[in-house]
């Protein structure tokens, strides 16, 4: 028998508490029902509702116990169209807090580090003698 494929448009759709998938190497998984069972929290697994869970997952560093368990809520491969749309990662668009740690600290943040740190020990020397 084939295994089912599940389009990006279906994930996207299921994206609340009550009807969840995620996806972690291009495989669907319907978590609902696992939510009040998960040791990180349930809100963990809210945040990644009807997106790409890959890089979560994989960073948490699961146990062998934890990707088993995993397979038990598998119910079919994602299937990603170039002209289609894209299942959200990181951001705010994905429910997010909309940082992206993947992003690079800018220029300007490290000048402002940069003023701060001086700032704090020309204070020291000249104002607190």
């Amino acid at each position: 028998m084939a295994e089912k494929t599940i389009t990006v448009e279906e994930v996207l759709k299921h994206n609340t508490r009550d009807d969840l998938y995620i996806v972690v190497k291009d495989k669907v998984y319907d978590i609902s029902k696992f939510l009040d069972a998960h040791p990180g929290g349930e809100e963990v697994l809210v945040d990644l509702a009807g997106r790409d869970a890959s890089g979560p997952f994989e960073d948490v560093g699961h146990s062998e116990d934890a990707q088993e368990l995993l397979e038990k809520f598998y119910i079919g491969n994602l299937l990603r169209t170039e002209d289609g749309p894209q299942l959200p990662t990181t951001g705010a668009a994905a429910g997010g807090s909309g940082y992206d740690s993947s992003q690079p600290v800018k220029p300007a943040m490290w000048l402002f580090v940069l003023v701060m740190v001086v700032a704090y020990f020309a204070f020291r020397k000249y104002v607190l003698k």
